[in-house]
């Protein structure tokens, strides 16, 4: 690449530029904005996962609140 300063525009215009090598996608560039917003899709998704099986432990029984779970910490680690 001779002139990145030429791609960082290209990028930051369309927001989004592949690069390819022989017709196949090797790269995909995004302007800063777009990878913040995939990271925080990411982290929603990550989140609501996570949500949604504590969910289906609360409704299977298999969770136990604060009260008996630090006192199942400290009687294992003699605290």
């Amino acid at each position: 690449m001779k002139n990145t300063a030429d791609f960082v525009g290209m990028v930051e215009r369309e927001s989004d530029v592949t690069v390819t090598k022989n017709g196949y996608s090797v790269i995909h560039c995004l302007s800063e904005a777009e990878y913040q917003l995939l990271q925080e899709e990411r982290a929603k998704a990550r989140l609501l996962s996570r949500m949604m099986l504590a969910e289906e432990e609360i409704a299977n029984g298999n969770s136990l609140d604060f009260d008996e779970f630090s006192a199942s910490i400290r009687r294992e680690y003699g605290l």
